[in-house]
Parts: structure tokens; C-alpha cells; sequence
């Protein structure tokens, strides 16, 4: 792995995120930001290693993949904020020295890691795919099991909707555990977040069940 261009997006991308005013007077939100892409880049290392890919374009696809968020956007606005990392990562890229085919394939799976829509021409390749793929299954890893619950305040809720909330959320799992993904490494780490989830759902469940009468 190239170490002085994976430095360098670093140092852009920490430049950005320092730049921008949301962030700025939100550090939480940054400190979350960077803390989840350089997970997100670890998990795309991962699949690039095991996939043959190259792991320096890899894990700087996925450090630039959110990096966007340097800019403010609305809910609306979030839909974009794939395509707009794209636009924001290609100049940066150029000055790396990458090839031009690479650049685009960086940018392509940055675009699309969202909803799967670029607004340039571009190749569904499963290099592009990984960088979702590696973001989706960050998602849904144990920090996001702890980001849930909190975000739901899940401890001050009643009985009733905790045990609504953990049923619903079960459902989506298994719903969820089937989405394709671009490679077989990708297939397989996602089923270990998402089975390691729904475990940890399936317990919770039986716990609340158990908290309030004597089972039969």
C-alpha cells in the first residue's frame, strides 16, 4: 500500500472536514464522521485484499467517500452527498498521479454509494460497488447497534415500544441480510454484521418478553 498518497488524502480529507462551518461547530459530528470512514476504509482494505483489488485506490475511495460532508446540506440534500464527494474528491485525485480510468472508478463508486445513481458516465465495476458495500457494513456493525438504541432513547421508552421497536427492527434485519453485494468478500462480512445484529435483536427481544410475566 501506497502510504505517502493515503497520507495525503488523509491530510485533504482532515482539511476539509476542519473547513467546514457545520462541522466546525459541531466537533461531535465530526469526530463521528472521521472515526466511521476510516472504519469504513479498513473494512474496504479488507475486501480489497481478499478481492485482488488495489488496496492504496481502495482505501482512498473510501476515505474520500463522505467527504462532502465539509459542506452543509439539508435531508433533502443528503441524497447528493455521494455525488457531490465525487465532484469535491476528482480534482484531489488528479493530483496523485492516478490514471485516469482509476480516477473514475474511484469516483464512480464514491457517487453511487448512496442510492446508485452517478450524474457522470461510469462502470457498476465491483471495485466502484466495494466502497458501498464497505460503507453499508460499517453501518450496521456493533457501533451502530450502541448509535441506535441512543438515537431511539431507547432506555426511557415504555415496555410497549421498546418490544415494538426491537420486533420492527428484527424484521428489517432479515430483510436487510439478503441485499447483494459487489464481491464475495463484501456477501460474507455482511452476513457476520447482519447475523451478529439479529442475534443481538432475537436476545433482546426474549429479554423484554421475560421482564414483564412469568413465561410459558
Amino acid at each position: 500500500m501506497n502510504r505517502e498518497l493515503i497520507t495525503k488524502t488523509e491530510d485533504f480529507l482532515k482539511q476539509k472536514f476542519d473547513s467546514g462551518l457545520y462541522l466546525s461547530e459541531h466537533p461531535d459530528a465530526k469526530a463521528y464522521r472521521l472515526e466511521h470512514t476510516y472504519r469504513v476504509a479498513n473494512i474496504g482494505r479488507q475486501i480489497a485484499r481478499e478481492e485482488g483489488f488495489d488496496e492504496t485506490e481502495m482505501v482512498i475511495a473510501c476515505l474520500l467517500h463522505d467527504v462532502s460532508y465539509c459542506e452543509e446540506f439539508g435531508e433533502e440534500g443528503w441524497l447528493e452527498h455521494g455525488r457531490r464527494a465525487a465532484a469535491i474528491a476528482r480534482p484531489f485525485l488528479e493530483t496523485l498521479g492516478l490514471a485516469e480510468d482509476r480516477i473514475n472508478d474511484i469516483c464512480y463508486g464514491i457517487a453511487i454509494h448512496v442510492d446508485d445513481k452517478a450524474d457522470f458516465e461510469g462502470e457498476r465495476t465491483a471495485f466502484a460497488l466495494s466502497v458501498g458495500d464497505a460503507d453499508n457494513i460499517d453501518r450496521f456493525d456493533v457501533y451502530r447497534i450502541h448509535e441506535g438504541l441512543e438515537a431511539e432513547d431507547f432506555i426511557h421508552k415504555s415496555y410497549e415500544d421498546k418490544l415494538d421497536y426491537t420486533v420492527k427492527r428484527l424484521t428489517r434485519l432479515k430483510e436487510l441480510r439478503e441485499m447483494p453485494m459487489g464481491t464475495a468478500t463484501a456477501e460474507r462480512l455482511w452476513k457476520e454484521r447482519l447475523d451478529f445484529y439479529i442475534s443481538f435483536c432475537e436476545k433482546l427481544e426474549s429479554q423484554l418478553r421475560s421482564s414483564y410475566s412469568i413465561l410459558d
